[in-house]
């Protein structure tokens, strides 16, 4: 009952701050941290393996002293403004304990990977003057470095936990509306319904349904271990392996993270950190987002093709246009968020509208269903939007007022308290979801506070720059492997702003475009989770799918190839990314040839395409599809030439095999 309450508190106080605006911003980011401590130390206990039935004392200790702590930003916030600079022995004391707490909450709930490389970066902080030649620094004392991580907007309290406390949130407690309205159903229905008959439709199934869930989810390796679930045993149920179905199903899931609308909350860092619209976000990240899945399906067709897997029998398959019609109206509250994101508005102002899209649906259907009547339920549903609508006029306290109205309904209809224990148990949810997120976006502002303390992401940037002196290739490949190494074992959105605020800089001074640089790092970051030996994804579905992680994780490498090479293509050819302006005939030219690559790869790695390839077969095609990626002179000619002649011999051989 404690925890609920605490979890309950915590996101009617986001939803309170979203709407209202009651704090100011630093101390809105410190109540934020606090109330993630608490979650955690109540939630997690210190040890692997210890109890869950019951919260050690020491845990309530440091829950409590969390809290505490996080309100001394607010009680003080007077003082600390005017001492800003020059902290207190108290102040150090608070600030000394709330850095040390963060690392602690993150060690339980995501592991020792972020946490270390954290630690690495504050010791950096404290000794790095003692280091030799260009890696050491001036050298700051202790106050100065607990200053800038506990009570300035470069630390802990910095852009991430910004970002988690006013989007990021809404964002996870939007995915947790849908949920519990039946999204996931309607999106496995919707899958089933149009490839489960086809060629491996298992498997293809799981590419839709877990692609369309990664999109509004905030963590892929949550995806994983919800839509997988379902996926990864029908998969095995119809033939596929259990390494390549759980190689899917992480696949899937993660994609999701680089597919608009949502990106898993990282399309809003990246549009802050840039100070670019949204929507030039979503478009550089379309046409990759696509062909990132395209390459899965195709995949998963050449595996049922080399293995010879049917799909369900049609009359087994929903009927997706009935599911879409009986449960469309789950879409209202994404298509409206999405339409006010593109329209301009703020992610918060739009994520708050789509809660109340949501909670609106959820309440409204209960009354709706006890409403005999047709002509009386439009009259209703009218009355609702009517009211709703109002706040374009009058702003949220409408949208509230009609919620309220309808909470009231619902505990006098018959399934009306059912519903709002849905709503109340949305609400627990997401706060619990938020967790890793949150938590993560507050310790790597370590590393962001430390970087612009001690100004080393510079020093690193002029390393790379050094090397694209010579080569741009090898400078991208060195971004590629420090992407991958810091993104090992850490969540989505950390690895993101580690990895831009390390890498990004050194690639635009190398002539690549703003949103490229930054996406090239993300894409990376993504992949980080599916490449052993600390895949994330992988871990998570090898424990449904009962295979060795790293199996899956080899496996996962080889289906998301097009993560690997469409970031490279993009930077040598920016109308991949809808950069510069491109023509019509600029993209349609480099998606085509994204496209023939991704063809010839998927045949290569799989060893099958209309027949089985042998050896010199998928050397030949894997040699093609290279060419069309490396942006060298006269590659694409001999890559073109390379693939025709092996497409063309392919198809002669296989007809000889099937005419025998």
């Amino acid at each position: 009952m404690i925890l609920t309450g605490i979890a309950l508190a915590f996101s009617i106080y986001q939803l309170s701050v979203a709407a209202f605006h009651p704090l100011s911003s630093l101390v809105m980011r410190a109540l934020h941290v606090g109330f993630l401590l608490t979650l955690t130390f109540i939630l997690f206990p210190m040890r692997k393996g210890g109890r869950l039935d019951r919260v050690a004392p020491g845990d309530w200790l440091l829950a409590g002293a969390a809290f505490l702590l996080a309100c001394y930003q607010w009680v003080y916030e007077v003082e600390l403004i005017q001492r800003a600079g020059d902290p207190s022995t108290l102040d150090l004391c608070v600030g000394t304990a709330m850095v040390l707490l963060v690392f602690e909450a993150a060690r339980r709930i995501l592991g020792l990977a972020l946490p270390t490389i954290c630690a690495v970066f504050l010791l950096y902080g404290l000794f790095g003057q003692y280091l030799p030649g260009d890696l050491a620094h001036r050298g700051y004392d202790f106050a100065q470095v607990v200053d800038q991580l506990a009570f300035g907007t470069e630390g802990l309290f910095g852009i991430p936990t910004m970002v988690s406390a006013m989007y990021i949130f809404l964002f996870v407690l939007f995915g947790a509306f849908l949920e519990h309205a039946g999204m996931i159903n309607l999106f496995n229905s919707v899958a089933l319904g149009f490839v489960g008959h086809t060629k491996g439709g298992a498997a293809k199934v799981a590419v839709v349904s877990s692609g369309l869930m990664g999109s509004i989810s905030g963590s892929g390796v949550a995806n994983v271990l919800t839509t997988g679930q379902f996926t990864i045993p029908l998969m095995k149920r119809f033939g596929y392996s259990g390494v390549f179905a759980g190689a899917v199903e992480a696949t899937a899931s993660m994609g999701g993270q680089i597919m608009p609308p949502v990106m898993g909350a990282v399309a809003f860092i990246m549009a802050e950190n840039l100070n670019v619209p949204y929507i030039e976000i979503v478009k550089a990240a379309l046409v990759p987002a696509i062909l990132y899945y395209a390459t899965v399906f195709w995949m998963v067709h050449l595996e049922a093709g080399r293995k010879n897997l049917d799909g369900l029998a049609k009359a087994d398959c929903p009927n997706p246009w009935r599911a879409m019609r009986e449960q469309w109206y789950l879409i209202l509250p994404l298509a409206g968020l999405v339409g006010m994101l593109f329209n301009g508005f703020t992610p918060m102002y739009s994520g708050m509208v789509g809660l109340a899209l949501c909670a609106i649906l959820i309440l409204g259907a209960a009354v709706a269903a006890r409403i005999s009547g047709t002509a009386f339920r439009f009259v209703f549903w009218l009355a609702v939007g009517l009211g709703a609508s109002l706040l374009i006029k009058w702003g949220v306290y409408p949208v509230l007022m009609v919620i309220a109205a309808l909470v009231v309904l619902c505990l006098f209809v018959q399934g009306g308290r059912q519903t709002l224990t849905v709503m109340r148990n949305s609400l627990v949810d997401g706060a619990k979801q938020a967790l890793p997120v949150g938590v993560a976006c507050a310790i790597v502002g370590v590393i962001i506070g430390i970087l612009t303390l001690t100004g080393a992401a510079s020093n690193f940037a002029g390393f790379i720059l050094k090397v694209g002196e010579d080569s741009l290739f090898i400078s991208l490949l060195l971004t590629m492997l420090i992407c991958l190494l810091l993104g090992m074992g850490i969540p989505t959105i950390p690895n993101y702003i580690i990895t831009s605020s390390i890498a990004a800089p050194a690639l635009l001074e190398l002539g690549v475009p703003l949103i490229v640089s930054h996406m090239f790092v993300f894409y990376f970051g993504i992949m980080a989770d599916l490449t052993p030996p600390v895949a994330l994804a992988a871990f998570a579905a090898s424990s449904v799918a009962k295979e060795p992680a790293m199996k899956i994780g080899i496996k996962a490498v080889q289906i998301a190839i097009a993560g690997f090479v469409v970031p490279f293509m993009a930077v040598y050819d920016n109308a991949l990314m809808l950069q510069g302006d491109p023509s019509v005939l600029a993209v349609v030219y480099i998606v085509g040839k994204a496209l023939l690559a991704i063809t010839l790869w998927g045949a290569a790695s799989i060893g099958y395409l209309r027949a089985p390839l042998s050896v010199w077969e998928r050397i030949w095609a894997a040699a093609a599809a290279f060419m069309l990626v490396a942006a060298l002179p006269l590659t694409d000619e001999i890559g073109f030439a390379a693939c025709a002649s092996f497409i063309g011999w392919h198809l002669l051989r296989s007809r000889r095999l099937l005419a025998a």
